[in-house]
């Protein structure tokens, strides 16, 4: 069974910077589970089929104008101890909107958050919301890897322990890359294509060298080394070198890695003494973009030589 993730009205109200109008109430113990925000249009006039009150629920202009005009005040206040009554997480004013007496009461009665936003339009500020409920709320999984961002691409470094994951990073870093976890990542499904990647907040910005022990980058090597969350983009499995396995050696089809359902490009790199492993991560990430820009180098090699093999065949 997936597992379920909230944030509370307490964090909502810390991260978008509300005014809360009903601050007797205890807004870290009110959950919300549903990233999706709802406009009540046709509840306000009393109709509360299919309504999903596990969402955010916001009024602008449009839903302030018709409490004003639609309603005498003693029916208004039997709707909204109606909407309140299916404990929805809060109620949000936007655009500075200072919410009526009545239904700061009724919020009161009922547990229900009153909350004020001072953007400039509802629209802007719902996107916004969604946007971070959605990273909060995602699905996630934490495994052991590191996660560093190469030329603005998502790089995720796996393989056994003690193979050389840290060190291949902390080379990285030396060379102007970015360190955004060391041992574990926290990777979340923030849509059907993305994966952000991002540390526990116990280890990030650290790295774990066997035989020196841990080294602080962004004390060591400045902010400029390190980076909060990166979205995941390639994914380099490190290997022990077998001499009888079989290795790609032209890349012309992608394998994948799958994680919460969606699959990432990946290689297997076999490491063996002499081999660079922060050069082959920065070719991988540059040939990986190239690719997505849209020249494929093996692709192109192809061609040509299935060009020059068809000018042979014609010339004779």
């Amino acid at each position: 069974m997936e597992e379920e993730y909230s944030v509370t009205v307490a964090d909502l109200i810390e991260k978008m910077n509300l005014i809360n109008h009903t601050p007797e109430i205890d807004t870290e113990k009110i959950l919300i589970k549903d990233p999706n925000m709802n406009r009540p249009a046709v509840q306000l006039a009393g109709f509360f089929e299919h309504f999903d009150a596990a969402r955010i629920q916001i009024c602008g202009n449009v839903e302030h104008a018709y409490i004003a005009s639609m309603h005498t005040e003693e029916e208004n206040i039997k709707i909204f101890d109606k909407l309140f009554s299916y404990k929805i997480p809060c109620l949000i004013f936007c655009r500075n909107i200072k919410p009526y007496d009545f239904i700061i009461e009724a919020g009161r009665r009922h547990g229900i958050p009153i909350l004020t936003d001072c953007s400039e339009t509802t629209s802007e500020f719902v996107h916004e919301v969604v946007r971070w409920l959605h990273v909060q709320l995602a699905p996630r999984i934490s495994i052991h890897a590191v996660l560093v961002d190469v030329y603005g691409e998502g790089v995720l470094i796996m393989g056994d322990s003690g193979i050389g994951k840290s060190e291949a990073a902390l080379e990285l870093i030396k060379r102007g890359h970015r360190l955004v976890a060391d041992d574990v990542v926290e990777i979340k499904k923030v849509s059907d294509e993305t994966l952000v990647g991002s540390a526990p907040e116990m280890t990030k910005f650290l790295i774990e060298l066997r035989g020196i022990g841990i080294i602080d980058v962004k004390s060591m090597y400045g902010v400029e080394c390190v980076k909060e969350t990166q979205t995941i983009d390639l994914v380099i499995n490190l290997e022990e070198w077998d001499k009888n396995a079989s290795y790609d050696r032209f890349g012309t089809e992608d394998k994948y890695t799958e994680f919460l359902g969606n699959k990432v490009v990946s290689h297997s790199i076999p490491i063996r003494p002499g081999r660079n492993i922060a050069i082959i991560v920065e070719s991988a990430a540059v040939n990986h973009r190239q690719k997505k820009m849209g020249y494929n180098a093996a692709k192109a090699l192809y061609d040509k030589v299935t060009r020059n093999l068809m000018n042979s065949s014609n010339n004779k």
